[in-house]
């Protein structure tokens, strides 16, 4: 039951997914040719970032159809990883468009154009409306997926960017203040570049086999060499394979007198202690009767027994 409950959200959010794609390309070509009419920068900044979220969150889709493929005897782990990079990929887009929008808005704040306000507030109307729906798709599965986050939030700053555009486009239509356009264009920028940069430190992290800032190894080797028969923790290392599965590996030593049936039961105990205590999803913790020659907590880049 469980595992047919998971193939329908899984099913559901490829479709959900195929869904903002198309209404990402197709509202942002709208948008184009209206900012093109209308000389609006907004508009043409807005229809670039629907354009691009468009393209994100096709290659969302389709990372996540390929990290389910199996493991082999070269990728052991899979293609998991394969989200995390297109997460990374996906977030330099947004940041190095944006760069060139504040450059382009800067150029235009100097020397100010005439805009037309009316055919600027009808299209950005109709993109907000598109933005939300594909925020309304994605919102459910946005905080259990990292690539996913990333395209939520990429639709997060495009709704903004539509609501700046309507009243940028109300501005010009009712007071003629020309500049708002390249302001808009400017705080929508900032404001993604921003955000976006959570993402790209979050995936650097991963990436770079790194644990959740949150968790401590003292507390974990503690709690470990408290239970009876365990005389020492190290060589550890802890990392994240994807956003959502931790992995913990450890030497373990014993008591010198432990039977091999009561280490492994020890084994099992920390085993169990890590997964429910500490959420890992991995473990691999190698036994010892006698101590290694280095025995500290965290592992260096030599071998801990000659």
């Amino acid at each position: 039951m469980h595992q047919k409950a998971g193939h329908l959200s899984e099913k559901k959010e490829s479709r959900n997914l195929f869904i903002t794609v198309f209404l990402n390309l197709l509202i942002s070509a709208v948008e184009l040719v209206g900012g093109i009419l209308s000389n609006s920068l907004a508009l043409i900044s807005d229809a670039l970032h629907n354009f691009s979220d468009g393209i994100a969150i096709l290659i969302t889709y389709i990372t996540i159809k390929i990290s389910k493929k199996a493991p082999n005897s070269q990728l052991t782990f899979g293609y998991k990883r394969i989200q995390i990079m297109a997460a990374m990929f996906n977030a330099l887009t947004l940041i190095a468009i944006c760069l060139f929008l504040l450059v382009e808005a800067y150029k235009r704040l100097m020397k100010p154009e005439e805009i037309e306000g009316f055919s600027m507030l009808y299209i950005a109307g109709i993109g907000l409306i598109a933005n939300l729906a594909g925020v309304f798709l994605l919102k459910d599965f946005s905080s259990k997926n990292l690539n996913i986050k990333a395209a939520y939030l990429h639709l997060i700053g495009d709704t903004l960017s539509s609501v700046a555009v309507i009243i940028g486009g109300l501005l010009i239509i009712f007071f003629k203040v020309y500049w708002v356009d390249p302001v808009i264009t400017l705080l929508i920028s900032v404001y993604i570049i921003k955000e976006t940069w959570e993402v790209i430190a979050e995936t650097y992290n991963i990436l770079m086999q790194s644990g959740p800032k949150n968790l401590e190894l003292e507390p974990i080797a503690s709690k470990i060499m408290a239970i009876n028969g365990i005389k020492n923790i190290h060589h550890i290392h802890v990392w994240q394979l994807t956003d959502k599965e931790l992995h913990f590996e450890a030497h373990i030593e014993m008591e010198n007198d432990m039977l091999l049936s009561a280490a492994q039961k020890k084994r099992e105990e920390v085993h169990e202690m890590l997964v429910h205590d500490f959420g890992f999803t991995h473990i691999t913790l190698q036994t010892e009767l006698d101590a290694c020659p280095r025995t500290t907590l965290i592992a260096s880049n030599t071998y801990c027994c000659d």
